[in-house]
């Protein structure tokens, strides 16, 4: 079983089949983690990643695997989670990543160029209400899949709640007991948490903050944002959320790293921490 923290851990790859053309498939991002000494937890919008994961593994490669419990994927009900799990396979040395889901309410502006996967796929049309509703309520399956993750070898991931919608997710996993959350790119925009915010939930048993270097590669943030994320919170992973073909490769996103670290004025320990140890206590079941 090989030792997750040895080695850089990205919690967040896009790899096709997805929504969007990506860059790479599953065993071609793979071979490019397994190239650079990594591990990757693919991602898709469009159906789990499970299975793919566990037959790359069959094949030696770094890969686990994660759902994103979209409509289109079978909606927010912890069947799905299960299905995922006992795809992911008996074997994976880290938990499989349940991320909420990523297409509700309107669809909001990006400066990414996408081409659509599939043509007859509209993803709009599988657009479906937050999983919190405008008196801050929790949908019953978001709480649902909360109290089925305390038992499961799983992290959930907040997707794309806003910074209302993944307190209250907070707020319930804390209250019944669900051991790890992950707060997807925290403080991108349509997240919206500050460093400020981070420093207030650094006491949150289990919870682990996501920045994404797409999220530095767009311009949402700078290096010295990141320095100021991980100084904030003592528990952060640094991920890619990349696979788009006119964004970085997997080399490529490795290399800017090293310089956003230079300008973040991050020690040693901290790169570790956010690239490898972090994230694979994260991840290690």
């Amino acid at each position: 079983m090989p030792d997750l923290a040895q080695r850089v851990v990205d919690v967040h790859y896009h790899a096709g089949p997805d929504l969007y053309r990506r860059r790479l498939t599953s065993t071609g991002a793979g071979l490019a983690y397994a190239a650079a000494g990594g591990w990757v937890v693919l991602k898709s919008h469009l159906s789990s990643t499970a299975a793919r994961a566990w037959e790359a593994r069959q094949d030696g490669l770094p890969v686990s695997g994660s759902v994103v419990l979209n409509d289109l994927a079978g909606g927010v009900v912890p069947r799905v989670v299960e299905q995922a799990v006992y795809a992911h396979g008996p074997d994976s040395p880290a938990r499989l990543v349940v991320h909420l889901p990523t297409l509700v309410g309107p669809s909001h502006a990006s400066r990414l160029r996408r081409a659509s996967f599939h043509p007859r796929l509209d993803a709009d049309q599988w657009r479906a209400e937050p999983v919190v509703d405008a008196e801050g309520r929790l949908a019953r399956g978001a709480s649902d899949v909360l109290r089925a993750a305390r038992d499961l070898p799983v992290v959930v991931a907040t997707g794309h709640c806003d910074r209302d919608a993944s307190l209250r997710v907070i707020d319930e996993a804390v209250r019944i007991g669900t051991p790890r959350l992950l707060l997807t790119h925290a403080t991108h925009p349509m997240s919206g948490f500050t460093p400020a915010d981070l420093a207030e939930l650094a006491d949150v048993p289990g919870l682990y903050v996501e920045l994404t270097a797409l999220t530095l590669l767009l311009g949402h943030r700078d290096a010295r944002h990141l320095g100021e994320v991980v100084r904030a919170h003592p528990r952060v992973v640094f991920s890619s959320d990349l696979g788009q073909p006119d964004q970085p490769d997997v080399a490529g996103w490795l290399t800017a790293s090293e310089q956003w670290f230079e300008a973040a004025d991050l020690t040693a320990d901290q790169i570790a921490a956010i690239t490898r140890s972090g994230p694979a206590e994260l991840l290690t079941p």
